[in-house]
């Protein structure tokens, strides 16, 4: 009985370890259940509220150099690459809020020690050439607010993770797009991989191959109990969702 007790408590705490392994990164902050808009501050203050590991956050540039904060290309119905901060702001979030910069979105991060900022800088639709500057220029905000330690940064541009990584040798820089293995991402001394979860099952040793060569490992977007508990057991390290809730239930959090 004894011998069956040490074994269950034994199993118990392995399973809790692996489990901790993982974190929750809540994706374009919590807003899915809170019914707040997506990348408003009004979702990553609901993130911090879930203890999210990481709130992520997509970062445009406007025609007139403002980084500014959205996931698509228009802010209901402007287009950001063509149009100005000032024109942007003649629409509103419905929740009243304007569209935040994203200094006021890592100004408004930095207040809460817990989270991690998960920037991620947004390819210009008007070419590389703008898709660099707005790297330039958010290395330089994150300078100058002092938010080094604070802030991740993830990109679909594999030139805009390289020309941050030259900005920033320190900095977490990761790759999102898939089509680079952990070994060409090691190369080019990115710091991990931020896959689709489809990427991960088209290539299953991948998370266990990044791990080898010490970078970090997620996963996006990741909003089914049973993708969840795939990549837990297959120990990633992180996991982006739109339902943090149903996550950190999963966690024990």
């Amino acid at each position: 009985m004894k011998k069956s007790l040490v074994l269950l408590t034994l199993f118990s705490a392995m399973s809790l370890a692996s489990i901790a392994q993982t974190q929750m990164i809540a994706h374009r902050g919590a807003w899915k259940n809170t019914k707040v808009p997506q990348n408003s501050l009004a979702s990553l203050q609901e993130a911090v509220k879930l203890n999210a590991w990481g709130s992520e956050f997509d970062v445009h540039i406007t025609k007139d150099d403002v980084l500014v904060v959205n996931h698509d290309n228009d802010f209901y119905g402007l287009d950001i690459a063509t149009s100005t901060y000032d024109e942007l702001l003649t629409k509103k979030h419905p929740n009243g809020e304007s569209i935040p910069t994203a200094e006021a979105y890592l100004k408004e991060g930095l207040k809460h020690k817990g989270t991690k900022l998960i920037f991620e800088l947004k390819t210009n639709k008007l070419g590389t050439e703008r898709t660099l500057k707005s790297a330039e220029l958010s290395v330089a905000l994150v300078k100058k607010l002092k938010a080094d330690k604070a802030v991740e940064y993830i990109a679909f541009s594999y030139d805009a993770c390289v020309k941050l990584r030259a900005l920033d040798k320190s900095a977490m820089v990761h790759y999102l797009t898939g089509d680079k293995t952990p070994k060409e991402i090691k190369d080019a001394k990115l710091s991990g991989i931020d896959y689709h979860l489809s990427i991960y099952k088209k290539n299953p040793t991948w998370i266990k191959d990044a791990k080898d060569l010490k970078l970090k490992t997620n996963v996006w977007t990741v909003n089914k109990e049973d993708d969840m508990r795939y990549f837990i057991e297959n120990k990633i390290d992180y996991i982006s969702t739109d339902e943090p809730e149903a996550l950190n239930s999963l966690l024990g959090k």
